[in-house]
C-alpha cells in the first residue's frame, strides 16, 4: 500500500492506466477494434471487464464500436471506447450523433502520426482539432490530455465523470508516449464518481429539457426504465421529436447543447502553472510535450531567465480567461507541440502578443535543449 490511505502504487503503461481509471469510474461496457497504439487498452480491457461483470465487444471497425457505445449508454451503462487516428477519423460521425442526442461516453484516443494510415508505432499530437472540429456541424466537446501514466487514470476518471454531469462524449487525447510509457501510478481505491442524474419521480419528463440547477443539462432516464423516450439524430424539441424543418426549436437545441458546455467552462477547463507568476517568457504545452517542455523551463530559471509553463489538462473547453490573463504579463510566449502548430492558433486567438509556434514533424518528441535554446532567442 502506499502512503495514502485506501491506495496502492503500481508499475504500468498508460494505456492500462486508461482501463484501472475507467473501471474505477464504473465502465461496465467497452466497444473496440484493435490499432496501434491503443491494442493494450482493448487487450487489457477484454480480460478485465468480465471479472466485474461488465461486457467486452470486439467489433468489426470504428464505425460499430463508437454505434455500440452509444446504445450501451442508453441502455444504463458507463461506456468506452478506444482508438487510434484512422480509427477515431471513422468514428466522427458517431462523436456528433451522441453530442446531440446528448449521450455520455468516454473516447479514448492514443494519437500517433498521420494523415491517413500515417505512423502507426510513432508519437504524435496531430488529432487535437479533430478532437475539436471532427463531426460536422456546432457542437462543443470535451477533451483531456493526459501527459502520464498517472494522469491517464486520473483524467479517465474526470472524463466519465465530466460526461456523466454534462451528457457529452468526452475524449481524453493520449498519444504513443503516454500508451506506453510505464510508470508508478497511484490507484485509489474509491475516488469520487459522478453518476448521471435521474428524473424525479412522479413528475412529467422531458428527455432533452435542459435544468438550470444542472447547469442546463437535463435530466436522464435510460431505456428499460418506463418512459417513453425517441432519441433521434435530426434536430428534435424536448420530447426528442423531429424539429430540423423547424428553425426556432432547431436553433435553441444547438444553442443549449452548446451553452451547457461553455457556460461551465470554469468547471471543466483544467490546467498547471509553474513559475508563472513573474515569468517573462510563457512556454504555453500539452500532453507528453508538456514534461519536456517543464524541464526546459526549468533549466531556463537556473540559467536566469525568467521562464514560466502553462501547462493545458483541458483543451477543450479553451481556458481562455486563464491564457489571456498569464499571458499579460509576458512579452514572448511559445507553444511546442508534436503537429504543424495547431493548439497555437487557440493561443493566438486570446492573446496580444504574436504567438511562437514550435512543431514537430515526423514522429519525435521535442528534447528539452530545442525548448530552451527557443527560450534563450531574443
Amino acid at each position: 500500500m502506499s502512503a495514502k490511505t485506501g491506495s496502492k502504487a503500481v508499475v504500468i503503461q498508460g494505456n492500462q492506466a486508461c482501463v484501472e481509471g475507467a473501471l474505477l469510474a464504473g465502465c461496465s461496457f467497452f466497444a473496440g477494434y484493435p490499432i496501434t497504439p491503443a491494442t493494450e487498452v482493448a487487450e487489457v480491457m477484454a480480460e478485465r471487464m468480465p471479472k466485474v461483470g461488465g461486457v467486452f465487444v470486439q467489433m468489426e471497425d470504428e464505425l460499430a464500436s463508437i454505434n455500440a457505445v452509444v446504445g450501451a449508454a442508453w441502455g444504463g451503462n458507463k461506456a468506452m471506447t478506444a482508438t487510434s487516428g484512422p480509427g477515431y477519423s471513422l468514428m466522427q460521425e458517431g462523436i456528433g450523433y451522441a453530442a446531440i442526442t446528448e449521450t455520455p461516453c468516454v473516447i479514448i484516443d492514443v494519437m500517433r502520426g498521420g494523415p491517413s494510415t500515417g505512423q502507426p508505432t510513432m508519437t504524435s499530437q496531430q488529432d487535437v482539432y479533430q478532437a475539436k472540429y471532427g463531426s460536422h456541424g456546432d457542437y462543443e466537446p470535451i477533451v483531456l490530455v493526459p501527459s502520464s501514466a498517472q494522469e491517464a487514470l486520473d483524467m479517465t476518471i474526470r472524463a466519465f465523470n465530466l460526461s456523466e454531469k454534462y451528457l457529452v462524449p468526452v475524449s481524453v487525447l493520449t498519444d504513443e508516449v503516454v500508451g506506453h510509457t510505464r510508470e508508478r501510478v497511484v490507484i485509489p481505491d474509491a475516488p469520487e464518481v459522478y453518476n448521471r442524474v435521474a428524473p424525479p419521480a412522479g413528475e412529467p419528463y422531458l428527455p432533452f429539457k435542459g435544468i438550470e440547477a444542472l447547469g442546463g443539462v437535463p435530466y436522464r432516464a435510460d431505456f428499460g426504465q418506463g418512459y417513453n423516450i425517441c432519441v433521434d439524430g435530426q434536430l428534435h424539441d424536448e420530447r426528442g421529436m423531429r424539429v430540423g424543418h423547424l428553425i426556432e426549436p432547431s436553433a435553441a437545441l444547438v444553442r443549449r447543447v452548446m451553452a451547457k458546455i461553455t457556460d461551465n467552462a470554469d468547471d471543466i477547463a483544467d490546467y498547471e502553472l509553474y513559475h508563472t507568476d513573474d515569468a517573462e517568457i510563457i512556454v504555453c504545452a500539452y500532453g507528453s510535450t508538456s514534461r519536456v517542455a517543464l524541464r526546459s523551463v526549468l533549466d531556463a530559471r537556473k540559467a536566469g531567465i525568467k521562464a514560466g509553463l502553462i501547462k493545458l489538462k483541458t483543451l477543450f473547453p479553451f481556458p481562455d480567461a486563464m491564457i489571456r490573463a498569464v499571458a499579460s504579463k509576458a512579452s514572448r510566449i511559445i507553444v511546442p507541440e508534436c503537429n504543424a502548430g495547431k493548439i497555437c492558433n487557440e493561443v493566438q486567438r486570446v492573446v496580444r502578443q504574436d504567438v511562437e509556434s514550435m512543431p514537430k514533424l515526423g514522429g519525435a518528441m521535442h528534447i528539452p535543449s530545442e525548448i530552451l535554446d527557443a527560450i534563450k532567442r531574443s
